[in-house]
């Protein structure tokens, strides 16, 4: 564990992580991004608190029964949006022309709108979903193996 105040910016550091992570993966259809490189960026604000206050307290506050879960439900509601347009096509846009996710973007250049991704951004959170837990899972153990306590299965 570090002094407090590398405690205490790594705490006001790892806000502004997780709404840049939510950021990359809420843009995915528009910048380059998504769910995985998003996924990853919050995935680095828990290494940030690792480092800061040690594995031991972040085994405290993360519980590997919640990130296997959030982690399966990620996988579900990607399947669950993938197999919604089963009807026409897998992974079929059903939300074109839906006020939510469905407007159809100008023709031309520009920015985009977050509005016109159809199904893409919530396909993008189910995959950050999956990420953030995976990778958190992933960092946790290597954390625990490498302090020498017993990671249970």
């Amino acid at each position: 564990m570090l002094s407090k105040i590398v405690r205490t910016v790594a705490n006001q550091l790892t806000l502004f992580i997780v709404v840049f992570g939510l950021y990359v993966i809420a843009h995915g259809h528009i910048t380059p991004g998504g769910g995985f490189q998003g996924g990853a960026v919050i995935v680095s604000g828990v290494i940030l608190l690792l480092v800061a206050f040690g594995s031991q307290e972040l085994k405290k506050s993360i519980r590997e029964r919640v990130l296997s879960i959030v982690e399966s439900s990620g996988a579900v509601l990607f399947a669950i949006l993938a197999f919604a347009g089963i009807g026409t096509a897998f992974f079929y846009n059903f939300l074109v022309g839906t006020p939510i996710f469905g407007g159809v973007p100008e023709p031309g250049p520009g920015p985009g709108d977050i509005w016109t991704g159809g199904v893409i951004p919530l396909m993008n959170f189910a995959v950050g979903l999956k990420v953030i837990a995976g990778l958190s899972a992933v960092v946790l153990a290597i954390a625990l193996f490498s302090s020498g306590e017993e990671v249970e299965e």
